[in-house]
């Protein structure tokens, strides 16, 4: 197992960690890399990467779906929760001639809820 080290800056933020998954797999022909975020309000999230103003909607609606107010944990993070349960917190990525299989427009992203925090991925390389 590997751990990715994460800053947030922000309450809420894609964090783009796609070149350092894929530096873990370098070397491996065929496999899946498993990415785990093992925090109740953060997520990972495999999404387009060309366009930054979809960073901004996904964040956006995510809070019209999920508003920050209004709930009986009492932390000032319980909307955080439930978009962490939303998205999920669990990512497998295939791996083929030591490059991750995403689509042109794709990335990996780790999703702050809570921040601004010191946070980490888990990965796993499993070779086929």
């Amino acid at each position: 197992m590997t751990t990715i080290a994460i800053e947030s800056r922000e309450r809420e933020q894609l964090i783009d960690i796609t070149d350092e998954v894929s530096k873990l797999v370098r070397g491996v022909a065929s496999g899946v890399v498993w990415l785990h975020c093992p925090h109740t309000t953060a997520a990972l999230t495999i999404q387009e990467n060309a366009d930054p103003a979809l960073r901004e909607d996904y964040l956006e609606h995510l809070a019209k779906l999920v508003p920050q107010p209004g709930f009986r944990h009492d932390e000032g993070n319980a909307d955080a929760h439930i978009k962490a349960s939303l998205i999920g917190t669990t990512q497998p990525v295939l791996v083929e001639d030591g490059k991750l299989v995403l689509g042109r427009w794709q990335a990996v992203y780790f999703v702050e809820l809570d921040g601004p925090r010191r946070r980490e991925v888990v990965a796993r390389v499993q070779k086929a």
